[in-house]
């Protein structure tokens, strides 16, 4: 299975390109943030100059639609639970080029390591440096992941799994980026916090699409 989105570069398709949250099965809240990836779907197509579906989507792991998304959103707070076949499916779909996004809503951790390791048992999470290209696409994050939400105080971390030299997921722990991406009144979070929220959403999306690494 080939996937169209990445033989095109931000800002070089006319056809909509779509995004979608990932849903899971062992009694997690998938949906949780539901106003998160439009609202950084709208931002993103504002300052990076993109065509994001503006389409609030859902794909389930074991699906063969996983395949029509560059970047899949994976959220919650908590139980996750792949499937044999999910895991391989999931697997597949990161190998052929497909980029996983997971945020930690605080809860999320102790689950998604193990599962983790059902797609790739070969690779560990590693901690990124904050020279990584993640944090320096349009907006810069010098000192990495911004703390969006206070939870046990300790500081953000950006984890990834990274398969033949590739990042194939990005994992943003103890920082609830998918929190500051929602509407305002949802948290009452600062302007200011939400707009960090968002610039390093804009360049985790700028990431999948652009970087050969």
């Amino acid at each position: 299975m080939v996937l169209t989105l990445w033989v095109v570069t931000c800002g070089l398709s006319q056809a909509q390109i779509k995004i979608a949250k990932l849903k899971y099965g062992g009694g997690g809240d998938w949906y949780a943030n539901k106003t998160a990836l439009p609202n950084l779907i709208k931002f993103c197509n504002t300052q990076l100059s993109m065509n994001l579906s503006a389409d609030d989507e859902a794909v389930e792991v074991g699906s063969r639609d996983l395949f029509s998304y560059p970047y899949v959103y994976m959220t919650g707070h908590g139980n996750v639970v792949f499937s044999t076949e999910e895991a391989q499916n999931l697997r597949n779909y990161l190998i052929a080029g497909g980029f996983l996004h997971i945020d930690d809503n605080y809860g999320l951790d102790k689950f998604v390591r193990l599962e983790l390791k059902k797609v790739f048992p070969e690779l560990e999470l590693i901690e990124l440096p904050f020279t990584h290209p993640i944090y320096h696409q349009k907006f810069k994050f010098p000192k990495g992941l911004p703390k969006i939400h206070e939870h046990d105080g300790k500081p953000a971390q950006g984890f990834g799994l990274i398969y033949e030299g590739r990042l194939v997921a990005f994992y943003s722990f103890e920082c609830d980026l998918g929190n500051g991406w929602e509407d305002a009144r949802i948290h009452n979070d600062p302007e200011a916090k939400r707009q960090e929220a968002l610039q390093m959403g804009a360049n985790i999306i700028s990431f999948c699409f652009t970087s050969t690494n």
